[in-house]
């Protein structure tokens, strides 16, 4: 269902797209689908806001990662630079 609705809303070019926990549950080739639809939809200028717990996901598809914890950022970096032990801290309010 995840992949069709993906496949649906990227049928035609969008300038924005929310996504949130998109690969949850999902097989390797199912994931590895929509995680390249997410790309390709940032490469052609979309902005892409992807909320996720998975930090493996966040940091495969991010350019920048900001952590929101109780109404606040509690951390933000570029991808390249942020420190994936950080990030974990932030999401558990550390």
């Amino acid at each position: 269902v995840q992949r069709a609705v993906l496949a649906r809303e990227l049928s035609e070019e969008v300038r924005v797209l929310i996504v949130a926990n998109p690969c949850f549950g999902l097989d390797f080739a199912a994931t590895a689908a929509i995680r390249a639809k997410i790309m390709e939809a940032r490469n052609r200028g979309a902005a892409v806001l992807l909320i996720s717990e998975d930090l493996d996901e966040v940091f495969d598809l991010a350019d920048r990662i900001a952590v929101m914890f109780e109404g606040r950022f509690a951390y933000e970096a570029p991808a390249a630079t942020a420190d994936r032990a950080a990030v974990g801290r932030a999401m558990a309010g550390h």
